[in-house]
């Protein structure tokens, strides 16, 4: 997706400003009357990455390192101690660490494609995708506090605050099961949905505005560069916010697994 042409030109009207029909991208191919999409393609694609520079750092392991050993034990301890240990705890959380570790590497892997060279298209930008990703987590964390506690005793530990009076559970006990058991997967994804999708449209705004003014000449041989500047910095600011999404993410999903486990809500 070339960002010069995201955004269409009105050669009379002036400047159409790009909005989300730009990413309602035409179907690649389709097989058996399935259309395949590029985000569909992108999210095969990540998955490919992510365990292929996983599988290949773990292949060919050495007491001194090789640089992509070290690099993939780099990753893994990241969201093994600073992600899974220090938010599930030291007692529960190494069974979490392969969905944790995956989790974070294939959302950053699809937020960085924004960022990439004739891909740019950052796939959780699409709020279905995003919502499939939250709802796995939803399922996740559910289960294992329904494992632990059993169904009922699972939702009392999430439904009734602790040190309350009884007399205001009418009230509480709804808005904490709206709370906790209903809204989270819905922010979870918002959250990686809106940065996703702002970040891009701010990006193509900038790129096709500039574009746009320096065609028109006059003033816009200054505004345009100006704005191709603001483009750059927007980019290496989305960089910033591609990481900072996954981990935030991921982290939630390690608060929610903890929460999930504990004895007290």
């Amino acid at each position: 997706m070339n960002l010069a042409t995201s955004a269409p030109l009105a050669a009379e009207g002036g400047f159409e400003a790009p909005g989300p029909g730009i990413f309602d991208l035409p179907p690649v191919f389709t097989v058996g009357g399935i259309d395949v999409t590029k985000p569909m393609l992108l999210l095969v694609l990540s998955a490919l990455v992510v365990f292929g520079f996983l599988f290949a750092a773990a292949r060919q392991r050495g007491m001194v390192p090789s640089k992509l050993q070290f690099a993939g034990e780099s990753a893994y301890n990241f969201t093994r101690n600073s992600i899974g240990r220090d938010i599930i705890g030291s007692h529960d959380f190494q069974k979490f660490v392969p969905y944790l570790t995956a989790l974070f590497f294939f959302i950053l892997a699809n937020n960085l494609f924004s960022s990439i060279p004739f891909i740019q298209f950052p796939t959780f930008s699409r709020a279905s995708m995003a919502y499939a990703l939250a709802g796995l987590s939803w399922v996740i964390y559910n289960a294992v506090g329904i494992h632990k506690h059993g169904l009922v005793g699972y939702l009392k530990l999430q439904c009734v605050p602790a040190g309350v009076s009884p007399i205001m559970y009418p009230l509480l006990v709804p808005l904490e099961f709206f709370s906790n058991i209903l809204v989270r997967p819905v922010t979870l994804a918002l959250r990686l949905f809106a940065n996703m999708f702002a970040g891009h449209i701010l990006l193509v705004l900038f790129a096709t505005g500039g574009l746009y003014l320096v065609e028109h000449g006059g003033i816009g041989y200054v505004a345009g560069p100006v704005a191709w500047v603001l483009a750059i910095l927007v980019a290496f600011l989305e960089l910033l916010v591609q990481v900072l999404q996954a981990y935030v993410f991921t982290l939630l999903n390690a608060m929610y697994i903890q929460g999930a486990l504990a004895d007290e809500h």
